[in-house]
């Protein structure tokens, strides 16, 4: 994947994900409201391709009243990565062209890595992961909508450990999606599947588009590892 696509289809797919979550707002607080149709107003010329640069650079002043205006990242891992997104595209429209541009950009992908990388590492050092209790918890006491009849999994001890293991398996190896384009065109899709699936399960949504928009950074990413080794 060139750079350019990849850029313009992190553009693209940033932009849903950020209008996404300003339509949650739209019932919300007057100040909330304007702050978010603000970002959505943004976005649309983002999608179109108009002026990306400039665009980009404005969404991410917003985003510094957005997070004066809620004291942080205020829907924790998801915001997290969506200015992660916001900031590393920017950059690389931004910095000169070449060596700068692309370090901003690639570094959006190693930060991708990182995230499913470490998130694994932490759950193989936690028992209640190992055990399936984890997940266990989740569907027994959590207050995510999860239906009435998936908290019947709670009773499936085994069920439960598998997944995990499945998870934890999925994480940790990740990173070695970078050794081939055809290892990676698999995890990709699988690592979309585990975000739908956090969707639907516990209304995580907001993962799924913030995530998908770091993706094309990763397709960029994985030829240009393999040249330097």
């Amino acid at each position: 994947m060139s750079f350019d696509l990849a850029q313009r289809l992190t553009e693209i797919l940033l932009a849903l994900a950020f209008l996404q979550q300003s339509a949650e707002h739209l019932a919300g607080p007057q100040a909330a409201r304007a702050m978010f149709l603000t970002r959505a107003a943004l976005c649309l010329p983002l999608l179109a391709g108009i002026q990306s640069d400039w665009i980009l650079l404005a969404l991410s002043i917003h985003s510094i009243a957005v997070l004066h205006r809620y004291n942080g990242p205020y829907n924790g891992g998801s915001d997290r990565m969506g200015l992660l997104v916001l900031y590393c595209l920017t950059l690389s429209h931004w910095l000169p062209t070449g060596y700068a541009s692309h370090a901003a950009f690639g570094y959006l992908g190693v930060q991708v890595i990182l995230s499913y990388f470490i998130s694994g590492i932490v759950k193989l050092a936690n028992p209640a992961w190992r055990n399936g209790h984890a997940l266990r918890d989740v569907f027994a006491f959590s207050a995510y909508p999860v239906a009435e009849n998936l908290r019947a999994l709670q009773g499936h001890p085994r069920l439960l450990q598998s997944a995990s293991w499945g998870v934890i398996a999925f994480e940790v190896a990740f990173p070695l999606s970078l050794a081939s384009t055809p290892a990676l065109l698999i995890a990709l899709p699988l690592a979309t599947a585990f975000h739908l699936a956090n969707a639907v399960l516990f209304g995580l949504n907001r993962f799924v588009w913030f995530w998908l928009a770091a993706y094309p950074s990763i397709l960029w990413l994985q030829p240009q590892v393999l040249a330097a080794l």
